[in-house]
């Protein structure tokens, strides 16, 4: 045996079997560090989420049960919640329609504006809803572009029902498109390039391929939208008007209840807002497991 060799494989073996313990020791943190963390999350979380939610629940039923249901059931209130549902039903569709067809278009298909397209449809998360609600008053206002004539049709946009759905349907529009959108695009264009060589029309490659491999995300998607569309403040209350019992929403009826010092009737309101929150939590929450436990399966069935 050649011993000479033995000095220089030591310090080899060494530092091989040293290795993973060096790196293990700089890609662990230590305990005290993964307690402050968490500590940290949990007390942000608490801070800023919990608190306030257990606020307004317990502020819109500190009064009793029979002051909330008052508060919740007066002709303005009631106006309120309707016309909130009225904004969420027109405007819900309309985005998943587009968001449809706007995902299909970009993911499925080349063609010039492409960019253009995805840029348009993060316009709402850059743009500031009070600046898209003044873009519609200056459009279809009294003294707008388009404002005269629909005066002389007499049609009413600014300060009507028209004018809320426009601009929460403005604010709303990106979140259908850009759940979808990452999705087909991962997923390619083969299976609908299959269904069209087995003689599947448009239609058809829509509804048995590509819609039921993105259901989730789309349900996803309508779930945001929804919780946007029946939360939206800024836009709406710029082409509202703050007509009390025809053109608030739920929102801007809890800021004027809430600015003449009726706060028990401001929180009670509130809490349908925070509990529409917490229902949009449990739904997405849903979901996602969903399409967790959907791509594990897909994984197993792949192998």
């Amino acid at each position: 045996m050649n011993t000479a060799a033995l000095p220089a494989k030591a310090p080899r073996a060494v530092a091989a079997g040293t290795a993973p313990r060096r790196i293990r020791a700089a890609t662990a943190e230590a305990p005290w560090v993964r307690m402050l963390l968490i500590g940290l999350a949990l007390g942000f979380m608490t801070l800023f989420l919990f608190v306030p939610l257990v606020t307004v629940f317990y502020e819109a039923f500190k009064k009793g049960w029979d002051v909330y249901v008052a508060a919740v059931s007066e002709p303005d209130a009631l106006s309120a919640i309707k016309l909130t549902l009225i904004a969420a039903v027109i405007s819900v569709p309309l985005n998943l329609v587009f968001g449809v067809a706007a995902a299909w278009a970009i993911a499925k298909f080349e063609f010039h504006g492409k960019n253009l397209l995805l840029t348009l449809i993060d316009l709402p998360f850059s743009v500031s809803p009070v600046i898209a609600g003044l873009i519609y008053v200056l459009v279809f206002g009294l003294q707008g572009w388009f404002g005269s004539w629909f005066i002389d049709h007499d049609l009413k946009i600014i300060f009507a029902v028209p004018g809320i759905v426009l601009a929460t349907t403005f604010v709303t529009f990106p979140f259908v498109a850009r759940e979808l959108i990452p999705l087909m695009q991962a997923q390619g264009i083969e299976q609908e390039e299959a269904a069209r060589v087995l003689g599947a029309d448009g239609w058809q490659m829509l509804w048995r391929v590509t819609l039921p491999n993105v259901q989730w995300a789309l349900l996803y998607g309508v779930i945001l939208c929804n919780a946007r569309a029946m939360g939206e403040f800024g836009a709406v209350s710029v082409v509202s008007g703050h007509i009390r019992g025809q053109t608030n929403t739920l929102p801007l009826h809890i800021e004027i209840i809430y600015n003449e010092y009726q706060f028990a009737a401001a929180f009670a309101v509130a809490s349908l807002l925070a509990l529409l929150a917490l229902v949009t939590l449990v739904l997405k929450y849903l979901v996602e497991q969903r399409v967790k436990t959907q791509l594990r399966c897909d994984g197993d069935r792949s192998e």
